[in-house]
């Protein structure tokens, strides 16, 4: 899986990213984690506000810092795929 934390480095997206990591390792999720903080990167994903979390390509969160709960259920196959399903 292919995750991204969107945004410019401040302290709520530290905790985005710590929160991720801890909810894939718990998971035993075979995952990259990537942090975008280039502006134009983050545009091209056309999220509102930052934090932003973007798995496998779609943006599942945006604005505000999940718990680890909240993410390990972001993980579902179904979360992912379901386009009824908002950031």
């Amino acid at each position: 899986m292919k995750i991204q934390v969107l945004g410019a480095g401040c302290r709520r997206c530290s905790q985005l990213a710590e929160n991720v990591e801890t909810a894939a390792k718990e998971c035993g999720l075979n995952y990259t984690l990537e942090k975008v903080a280039d502006i134009s990167q983050i545009l091209a994903f056309d999220v509102t506000a930052t934090p932003a979390l973007v798995l496998d390509g779609r943006i599942c969160c945006s604005g505000r810092v999940p718990s680890v709960a909240e993410i390990k259920t972001m993980f579902s196959p179904t979360s992912i795929n379901d386009p009824t399903k908002s950031p």
